[in-house]
């Protein structure tokens, strides 16, 4: 059952013209690999986590990586609906992603939590990057799911940020 149509390439017609298609296109699988990357970082924070404050980063880690998680079939989408091809690979992602990984056997959960915090304000600059492509492209879908998805993102940096600076005190 070898049906030759059916290996037409991907096309999904767009008003925002090839430029614009390929420039937010861009922008949104570059941020999609960092969404993933920090996901993943943040699972292995909350899977690692120790001391004395156990439960409470865990459970923290553990609801922001469902934020984080919720983003990515979102972003995708969009990829497909303006016309663009999206993420293939776990590859793919490591040649897009602009945010380090960490595979340190052993990170301290003050130091977990400010490296989560760098990268949450990164993928929020990120965001704003992307917003002014899609703004330039008149993509007002996607400069609007970057509005919402910006907010989050500066939330999760400040819970981090805000829980860091309690530990450093207490």
């Amino acid at each position: 059952m070898t049906d030759h149509k059916a290996r037409a390439p991907l096309s999904t017609p767009t008003s925002l013209g090839a430029n614009a298609t390929h420039d937010v296109s861009s922008a949104l699988n570059a941020l999609l690999a960092d969404v993933f990357t920090l996901y993943f970082k943040t699972k292995n924070f909350h899977w690692h986590m120790s001391g004395a404050h156990f439960r409470d980063y865990h459970l923290l880690l553990d609801e922001q990586a469902d934020q984080i998680y919720a983003m990515g079939d979102p972003i995708a989408e969009r990829v497909r609906k303006i016309g663009g091809t999206t993420l293939k690979s776990i590859g793919h992602i490591a040649r897009l992603q602009r945010l380090s990984d960490n595979d340190a056997d052993f990170v301290t959960p003050l130091d977990m939590l400010a490296e989560l915090a760098d990268d949450n304000r990164r993928v929020a600059d990120a965001m704003r990057e992307t917003h002014s492509i899609a703004d330039e492209a008149n993509d007002v879908a996607t400069a609007s799911l970057l509005e919402n998805w910006i907010d989050e993102t500066e939330k999760r940096a400040w819970f981090l940020f805000e829980t860091t600076r309690h530990s450093e005190t207490a």
